[in-house]
């Protein structure tokens, strides 16, 4: 059965923040007040009161738009498209001009509708605007005219319903697993102590001794047709994401094309890094990464070692010392710009063989307890939400 479709526009009334001169800048925050929020405290469907900036109250009254209520879900327009969350708790607040507020009316379920905003039916939509600019962007009129799934009120609720069930048990296992890792942050800095102050004393050499250091494709090997959607993923820095590698389908080359690009396909345990933009995006290739490219943006980082010491390298290129170190060194007046001399010259302390492979094995305990708990309850919810808006649940 498929349902009959509405505009998002038809069932929700959108709200932008307000842009004009009373928009707040960072000098008129305060430490105390109505939160500002912006696309930084949205996450995983929730806000994050932590991370909130605040406004007077007379600052907030001078606003025309974009104030918040409870239950307004609020979405992400530029750079990280398609985050969004839904107000709790909140009695006054305002966004950030990266948002828009969906405010749902009586046509549509919050539940329905907020599942829908996170699954891959409006992933889809969402892919026509990831173009690959440092700061993809859409509309709210863009937004409005995506089209949802609009069964029978009551339907939506049981869909909701149904929905709601896997995703808690979906959160439940990524809790396991967030302790799980955590545990294993514990264990690293116990056998090895912090890779920048070096506790151990162990011998330093430069990257560039121990890895093969290679930039991503110059735009001249690369062209237009050359791009296709669904193809062998290209990574650049956005594609960096909390030391994860998230891909954007519409971001692809052809298959005959990568393999004419040998010298730039990622593998196992490599590090790639973001050379461009925000310092300190890193991320180990997966076993499902092996043969991505490397994007001109990025570049990789390839050692003899795997395992045990791609995850002690990935640990000491995020830290805070490194990400402040390349931002010191980078080139480029407006945008950060890193080389392979500049990542070369980084000087490593370099583990035991003993710690290594003591800490393999903490590590191979870590990555099938991963596998177990995280991927079928992830497969099972996206099974379930495809199912749902094409009215098959």
């Amino acid at each position: 059965m498929s349902w009959p479709t509405a505009s998002l526009g038809d069932v929700a009334t959108f709200i932008n923040g307000d842009r004009g001169k009373n928009y707040p800048s960072k000098g008129s925050f305060i430490s105390e007040g109505i939160p500002f929020i912006s696309a930084g405290n949205l996450s995983n469907g929730e806000l994050k009161p932590s991370s909130f900036n605040y406004i007077s109250e007379e600052c907030f009254n001078l606003l025309s738009n974009g104030k918040v209520i409870d239950n307004d879900i609020l979405f992400c327009l530029r750079g990280s498209l398609g985050k969004f969350a839904v107000v709790k708790n909140i009695v006054n607040g305002a966004i950030a001009s990266s948002l828009v507020i969906i405010r749902n009316n009586q046509k549509i379920d919050l539940n329905f509708l907020k599942h829908y905003l996170g699954s891959p039916l409006c992933q889809r939509e969402i892919n026509q605007f990831e173009n690959g600019a440092a700061q993809p962007n859409l509309s709210a009129k863009d937004l409005k005219n995506f089209k949802i799934p609009l069964p029978p009120l009551t339907e939506q609720k049981r869909i909701a319903a149904i929905l709601d069930k896997a995703d808690a048990i979906r959160r439940k296992r990524q809790q396991a697993i967030q302790l799980a890792d955590d545990f294993l942050r514990a264990v690293f800095l116990d056998m090895f102590g912090d890779p920048v102050t070096n506790p151990k004393g162990w011998e330093k050499k430069n990257l560039k001794d121990i890895a093969r250091i290679q930039i991503g494709p110059f735009g001249t090997q690369l062209h237009k047709e050359d791009y296709i959607t669904d193809g062998v993923p290209l990574i650049n820095p956005s594609h960096i994401i909390n030391s994860n590698i998230v891909p954007k389908r519409n971001l692809t080359v052809r298959a005959d094309k990568c393999n004419d690009l040998p010298q730039y396909k990622l593998e196992l345990d490599d590090i790639i890094l973001g050379r461009r933009g925000e310092m300190g995006r890193a991320a180990i290739v997966s076993e499902k990464e092996i043969g991505w490219l490397c994007g001109t943006g990025s570049l990789f980082i390839r050692t003899t070692q795997k395992g045990a010491f791609a995850f002690y390298l990935h640990k000491f290129l995020t830290s805070d010392y490194m990400k402040n170190y390349l931002i010191s060194e980078s080139l480029g007046a407006t945008m950060p710009n890193l080389n392979k001399t500049i990542v070369g010259n980084i000087q490593i302390p370099i583990p035991s063989e003993e710690a290594l492979l003591k800490f393999q094995k903490i590590l191979n305990v870590n990555k099938q307890l991963r596998v177990r708990m995280g991927g079928a309850d992830k497969n099972l919810f996206v099974s379930l939400s495809q199912k749902a808006f094409r009215g098959d649940l």
